[in-house]
């Protein structure tokens, strides 16, 4: 196998294939072993909690990483949009699209210049730019020139880009980690589209409930084991739902059993214990020969002592089979969020936005009151996050004053908010001085964060770790907040926890402002309001239109 990277297979048909592939981090810590797996043709949804190694796996195919064990092989040419997308900013848009060489050797022979190297450049991509275009307009960035920079354009708009130089590409595989991140609604539709229309192999990561309603298969990444389920994200929860109503009932019949053997077998040494006192008494009142007498107490003994191993074994037998049907019913980690005392009367004046002038131009005017449910949309680059930012205090508004008059605080996307180089009760305690170590780390354990676990270093933790941790150390911060502003908080979360945050989300009594692109998780919300930051203004927009 080539290092660290996939090798191509004999068949013509583009495919990703695992054989006994182990993979252990620095530490020794293993990831997967012993994983076969197959993906061939259609768009597969790659699910299961964070941690479980999707994004490994991922990485694995596309040769980031290199398995420690087995391998890893694919068909055709890979290609790989990783979540935390990094660009040069500096970069223009073609040289991001890779037909930089191409588009200057095109000009140079438009210009007259005959050169063979300008011709050998161009090969049989003399309609280059013309699909460039074509592929941006598809994408929605028809406004986006290709002499612009990366940084002018949006992180949206850059993830739009790397897509845009993949499909260009032509790749027969095609693998996606949390792509509509961070897309506004416009561009996540950009983007289904794109999925939609897609004809090689496909695997995706994702929690866009939207997005898995695209996939034709489910493939389950748990326990270091991928169970495949025909259909997309509806079809996959059903037959989760039917497997698990069917697990818990072979508990409970598992249960019962084992109850019963428990109580056959009391009674049965009870009748052997009577058994033997009565034979005590029988044998005091006989005058046999010892010798008779002996060999019938040992035939006694032998009948009690097979009678008692049959129902031992019988006992065994039914925990066991509990112990296998206890295995099959899902008891997810999940964080389990318990909020402060939070509550804001309703009619309380939470927070003035008085003529407000963001640093983007934007201008924003607003009023919040008790335990209002905003949530804040718009597309990328109109100014969400600097908005959030200017509440939360990080940034001063150009013109107008911001006044807050509960405890806020505030859950940025970057989720920069803790010290990369400290752990993460030591993080929490920075924020929460006068708690004991043992209340955080009881606290934290609520957030998945047990043991060694909070004393993991936060540089180290993945996508979805830090976003528990950077979630545990605003929640357990003091005080307690009333108003909480989220940016984006579903970005890094497994489905399961992005339910979990719903209803945490749901139990809390402060007011809360919210940025999201996703719909579903805010429908999940029952937001109060809605609003648009758009066209450099703030304005209430109505929940169908969205």
């Amino acid at each position: 196998m080539r290092p660290g990277g996939p090798v191509p297979t004999s068949s013509h048909s583009p495919a990703l294939v695992c054989s006994r592939l182990t993979f252990a981090w620095p530490d020794g810590s293993t990831l997967l072993d012993g994983l076969d797996l197959s993906v061939g043709q259609g768009r597969t949804g790659l699910i299961g909690l964070n941690g479980s190694g999707k994004s490994t796996l991922l990485q694995l195919f596309a040769g980031r990483l290199r398995p420690t064990a087995g391998t890893v092989k694919a068909t055709g040419e890979i290609g790989y949009l990783p979540q935390n997308l990094t660009h040069d900013t500096s970069l223009r848009v073609d040289e991001a699209l890779g037909i930089a060489r191409t588009r200057a050797a095109l000009y140079a022979i438009e210009a007259g210049d005959v050169s063979e190297e300008h011709f050998a450049a161009v090969g049989d991509n003399w309609d280059v730019e013309e699909r460039a275009r074509a592929t941006l307009d598809g994408l929605g960035l028809t406004h986006v020139g290709l002499d612009r920079t990366i940084g002018e354009v949006s992180g949206g708009e850059s993830v739009l880009l790397r897509l845009a130089a993949l499909l260009l590409a032509g790749p027969d595989v095609l693998l996606l980690d949390e792509p509509t991140n961070n897309l506004d609604r416009s561009a996540r539709r950009r983007l289904y589209d794109a999925v939609a229309s897609f004809n090689g192999v496909l695997v995706v990561v994702s929690h866009d409930r939207e997005l898995l309603a695209l996939v034709d298969q489910i493939a389950e990444l748990r326990g270091g084991e991928v169970t495949w389920y025909g259909g997309n994200l509806d079809a996959y929860e059903e037959a989760v739902a039917i497997e698990q109503q069917a697990a818990e009932r072979m508990v409970r019949t598992a249960e019962t059993d084992v109850r019963r053997q428990q109580r056959d077998l009391a009674e049965a040494r009870m009748k052997l214990a009577r058994r033997a006192q009565y034979g005590r008494k029988t044998a005091a009142s006989r005058s046999e020969p010892k010798i008779v007498m002996g060999a019938r107490k040992r035939q006694a003994q032998e009948t009690a002592g097979k009678h008692r191993i049959l129902h031992e074994q019988r006992l065994e037998e039914a925990k066991e089979r509990l112990q296998e049907a206890a295995e099959r019913v899902r008891e997810d980690a999940e964080i389990r969020v318990q909020l402060p005392f939070t509550a804001v009367p309703r009619g309380r004046q939470v927070l003035e936005l008085d003529e407000v002038v963001l640093r983007n131009g934007a201008d924003a005017s607003l009023r919040v009151h008790g335990p209002d449910r905003i949530a804040l949309v718009g597309p990328n680059g109109a100014g969400k996050t600097t908005l959030l930012r200017t509440i939360a205090g990080e940034l001063a508004p150009a013109a107008g004053e911001v006044r807050t008059h509960v405890p806020l605080r505030y859950l940025p996307q970057r989720l920069d908010v803790l010290d990369d180089g400290l752990s993460v009760v030591e993080n929490v305690a920075k924020l929460a001085p006068e708690a004991t170590n043992q209340h955080i780390r009881a606290r934290l354990a609520r957030f998945l964060f047990r043991g060694e676990r909070a004393d993991r270093v936060v540089g180290t933790l993945s996508g979805g770790e830090r976003f528990r941790a950077t979630l545990a150390a605003v929640m357990l911060a003091e005080p307690g907040p009333q108003l909480l502003l989220l940016d984006e908080p579903t970005n890094n979360l497994d489905i399961a926890s992005v339910r979990q945050l719903c209803g945490a989300l749901g139990a809390y009594e402060g007011a809360l402002l919210v940025a999201s692109h996703d719909v579903p998780f805010l429908k999940e919300l029952n937001i109060d309001r809605y609003l648009a930051l758009a066209d450099g203004h703030l304005h209430e927009m109505a929940p169908e239109s969205l």
